[in-house]
């Protein structure tokens, strides 16, 4: 039995996941922020991994960057509530295998989950129809683009940032020195060309690090 582990920051959303897959799958964890799916997926280094696009400390898309880089054989199933092709191309350049709406979870997720653990990619209905100019099998091939020109670890400050959290928080969150987060965030700051928390954070939102 594949085992699973599900990353969603609403608790009854990832308990509700879980129960519609532990008929199929070895559910060995639910998470709600990125950060810690990250580190799950590291220490369990699973066959799957179920994650959500809008999470706290860490978005779905650099997590699966993060995992799928380091646990390639790691299939990475996103079920969101972004149907948008721009989060479907990114979510496919960080690795994803399928791509499934929220809203229709319960008739698809099963499905996408059996194509991901054979190598087959799934892609819910209503996008795939929008992204039919560039075939969903040729987007994990697409070089991987950032129009910010952000590093992974200032994409990280500056999420941390745009949720409020202070120096100190975003220290130990990052396990690095408060001097390094001042040092991560003058840098994103230059490279943006913006200097208060609330240009950050609407910048943030604009660019899909954060959720409104």
């Amino acid at each position: 039995m594949k085992r699973v582990l599900i990353a969603d920051d609403h608790a009854l959303l990832a308990k509700g996941i879980a129960g519609l897959l532990r008929a199929e799958y070895d559910v060995i964890g639910l998470v709600s922020n990125g950060r810690q799916l990250v580190e799950e997926a590291m220490r369990q280094r699973p066959e799957l991994v179920v994650l959500d696009i809008s999470m706290p400390e860490l978005n779905g898309i650099e997590a699966a960057t993060q995992i799928h880089r380091a646990l390639p054989q790691t299939k990475l199933v996103f079920v969101t509530q972004q149907v948008d092709p721009q989060y479907l191309r990114a979510a496919f350049r960080a690795g994803a295998s399928a791509y499934v709406s929220k809203q229709s979870a319960s008739d698809e997720l099963l499905i996408a989950i059996r194509r991901a653990a054979v190598g087959l990619t799934y892609v819910t209905p209503a996008l795939e129809a929008l992204v039919g100019f560039a075939p969903v099998s040729e987007l994990r091939e697409e070089k991987r683009q950032r129009t910010d020109g952000l590093t992974a670890r200032q994409r990280e400050v500056l999420q941390l940032v745009a949720e409020g959290k202070t120096t100190r928080q975003i220290s130990m969150a990052l396990n690095i020195s408060p001097k390094t987060v001042e040092f991560h965030k003058t840098a994103l700051m230059n490279e943006i060309g913006l200097r208060t928390t609330a240009e950050l954070t609407r910048y943030a939102i604009a660019h899909g690090i954060v959720s409104l």
